[in-house]
């Protein structure tokens, strides 16, 4: 597994999706992922930050605590296309309606979060 200079897990970014989401391509994403390896455990969609090109789309492993996520060296803004080259198994999802929230529940499937399951944790391929 080979890092950037700034400690993210690099990864060559080919085009997965085309998006057309409304305001833009950008999401918040974890560093349990691009930098831990971790796949996107919890994903969430919420209303975009308005003036900035972003989707509203949150990707995280699902254990960061309150602290962790609200120190901005934690989050870090990306393209949605390239979360998808960190973890595919998103992008069936990526469709769904601002306030739809999904957990993982097994290695390439997720459900909407109803919180009634737990998050299944699943270390990307690169990283295992």
């Amino acid at each position: 597994m080979e890092f950037t200079d700034k400690g993210f897990i690099k990864i060559e970014v080919k085009d997965l999706i085309d998006w057309k989401g409304g305001n833009g391509e950008g999401c918040l994403a974890s560093n349990r992922i691009t930098k831990d390896g971790w796949k996107v455990g919890y994903m969430y969609r919420e209303e975009p930050d308005e003036g900035r090109p972003d989707s509203g789309w949150r990707f995280l492993k699902g254990d960061e605590s309150n602290e962790y996520t609200s120190s901005s060296s934690n989050l870090n803004v990306f393209s949605i296309n390239t979360i998808c080259n960190y973890d595919p198994d998103i992008i069936p999802y990526l469709k769904a309606p601002v306030g739809s929230g999904f957990i993982r529940v097994s290695d390439h499937k997720f459900e909407e979060d109803n919180q009634d399951k737990n998050i299944y944790y699943a270390k990307q391929e690169r990283c295992k």
